[in-house]
């Protein structure tokens, strides 16, 4: 029996599988994404989740358990310094595997294996956000011009109510309205009347005089002809 024999057997012996992982390890670290079969590649995605793990922890011992699978210094370095940046804010799932087809030669399936950057998520995060955001305010402008609507046809419907109620109202101001305006335009008329009366009454005084005169040269010429009619008689 297969007791603590984790994993897949892939048709190699043990130590084939482990020196093929490892350099797949290795290689999915530097490059960030490598292109392999199903069956391997969902089982590389246990050892790089175990190595990211080492890597969080970040002490001695954990760096040392690492530079017994990863070839390379430079990698693990690499790995160690990157590691809370790149997956700090992640609790699993460092990997993705996307499936290519099928592989030429022998119709295996192929897929793509690469590492999760958290920029993605929060690109989609800030999406969403951005369109509940915008959401909003169109739910916010019907809002607001659905109570202008309603304001609007509650005036004209209560319209004719007002109208019959404020009738004698507004009869009576406009009646008060009537009123004083006439009034008004009485004592304007009244004063236009009194200041023609002053102007032909001193019109009236100013000709007497002259009209007096008149009638004297009147008198006289009429006199004059009298007199010469009787001369010539």
């Amino acid at each position: 029996m297969r007791h603590r024999k984790a994993g897949v057997k892939l048709n190699m012996t043990s130590s084939h599988k482990q020196a093929m992982f490892r350099n797949m390890v290795t290689s999915l670290f530097k490059h960030d994404r490598i292109r392999t079969t199903d069956a391997k590649a969902k089982e590389l995605r246990r050892w790089a989740d175990h190595m990211i793990t080492l890597a969080k922890r970040g002490d001695l011992h954990a760096r040392r358990q690492a530079m017994a699978v990863i070839r390379e210094k430079d990698v693990v370095h690499k790995l160690f310094e990157e590691v809370a940046d790149r997956f700090g804010s992640l609790a699993g799932g460092y990997t993705r595997v996307i499936k290519l087809g099928r592989r030429p030669g022998d119709a295996a399936p192929v897929s793509l294996i690469e590492l999760v950057t958290p920029e993605g998520r929060d690109k989609k995060k800030k999406t969403t956000k951005k369109a509940k955001t915008a959401a909003p305010k169109k739910i916010q402008e019907k809002v607001e011009e659905k109570p202008a609507e309603k304001e609007a046809s509650e005036a004209v419907e209560e319209q004719p109510q007002t109208g019959d109620v404020d009738a004698g109202g507004a009869a009576e101001a406009a009646g008060d309205a009537g009123g004083a305006e006439p009034t008004e335009k009485a004592t304007e008329k009244e004063a236009v009347t009194e200041e023609s009366d002053d102007a032909t009454g001193e019109e009236k005084t100013a000709s007497a005089p002259v009209d007096e005169a008149l009638a004297e040269e009147a008198a006289a010429e009429k006199k004059d002809v009298q007199d010469t009619e009787n001369k010539k008689e």
